[in-house]
């Protein structure tokens, strides 16, 4: 409903203005119509009082800027603001976009050896409020405007200098390009989250017990990830909606089946493991979790971010120190930073199977 303690009218004034408005213009009146309108300028008025809100506590937090100088302030995000909005804590949804990082195949041989030692597959992205969806479309515009791209962002390409960002191989232009993408990626509203697995720790783990069916290790991932969003959401008083970039008809159809199995059958591995990490029932996951995961293509910002958050959580399992990873950890843009050391394994990133790089704790 219309925000009444913002602008001193009632529900019924508002609908009796909208009323008048469309006679007045002409327009058939319905209720249909009057609800379409209000639910429009209802939108308008959070849109606005949440840029206000920014403007405001940014100007609060900002320290003038001496002579000629430019201020970079990055916003504070806090994950919770159920007391900005309107609506009904409960009926609020946090939406969780993820794409998948490495090869899906977890003994087929790396074509390279890296140095890091990386070698792994990964589900995750980004938890972000339904309210928040339009900044991050805005932010995401005003950089592709900024740099004059009408293509995907991608992390791979943008990594490497490949396809249509073959000129960030030129230094000059890659050394503004990446401080703005960076600056850009710290100011979102949102919390990256992943489950990430070392293959080769998997494939030594499992052979033996799975033997032909390794392929268990997409949905062993999938599952702990939405596991662990929908214990986020949870804790913001929010319901989980899930979207993914379509990868396939048989990749896609396999996450929709897996999210109706932990909806109707729970967390599909060992009993006295999942007790470990307070695994969700199969009514908690259906509580939580609305519908079947959507797929989208990469033409979606919130997708295009996804990716470009999920890389630097991987390669944080491998190197604590990787750069990109310290930055979204110092700005709490990643849900390990919101969490006691405590929740971090039931909780957190999930790093699984990493028994062969050090500084990881068995899990």
């Amino acid at each position: 409903m219309w925000r009444d303690n913002c602008h001193g009218r009632s529900s019924i004034q508002n609908h009796k203005i909208v009323v008048d408005a469309l006679r007045l213009l002409g327009c058939q009146v319905s209720k249909s119509h009057v609800f379409a309108v209000l639910g429009l300028l209802h939108d308008a008025w959070r849109s606005i009082h949440r840029c206000l809100r920014v403007y405001l506590l940014g100007r609060a937090e900002s320290p003038r800027p001496a002579g000629n100088q430019i201020a970079m302030q990055i916003p504070v995000f806090e994950p919770s603001c159920a007391d900005n909005e309107s609506l009904a804590v409960t009926d609020r949804e946090i939406h969780l976009y993820l794409d998948d990082s490495g090869s899906r195949e977890p003994d087929r041989e790396p074509k390279e050896k890296r140095r890091d030692e990386m070698d792994y597959f990964a589900l995750g992205g980004i938890l972000i409020n339904e309210e928040d969806v339009d900044e991050l479309y805005s932010r995401h515009k005003t950089f592709c405007q900024q740099h004059g791209i009408s293509y995907p962002l991608h992390s791979w390409a943008i990594r490497g200098g490949r396809g249509d960002f073959g000129w960030l191989k030129k230094p000059e232009a890659a050394y503004e390009f990446l401080g703005d993408l960076q600056r850009m990626l710290l100011a979102l509203p949102v919390i990256g989250i992943a489950a990430v697995i070392d293959r080769p720790g998997y494939v030594a783990r499992y052979r033996d017990r799975y033997q032909d069916q390794l392929w268990f290790m997409c949905k062993t991932a999938y599952c702990i990830l939405i596991e662990r969003a929908a214990k986020y959401a949870r804790s913001q008083d929010r319901k989980l909606r899930v979207f993914f970039e379509r990868a396939g008809k048989a990749e896609d159809r396999d996450l929709v089946a897996y999210t109706r199995i932990l909806k109707t059958q729970g967390m599909p591995f060992d009993g006295a493991n999942s007790a470990n990490y307070g695994s969700l029932t199969a009514q908690e996951f259906k509580d939580i979790v609305r519908g079947e995961p959507r797929g989208k293509t990469k033409a979606t910002p919130m997708l295009q971010i996804a990716d470009l958050y999920l890389y630097p959580m991987a390669k944080g399992g491998y190197d604590p120190s990787y750069r990109p990873y310290k930055a979204l950890m110092e700005h709490k843009r990643l849900i390990d930073a919101h969490l006691p050391p405590e929740e971090l394994a039931s909780r957190g990133i999930k790093y699984s199977c990493f028994d062969r790089v050090k500084n990881k704790d068995p899990d």
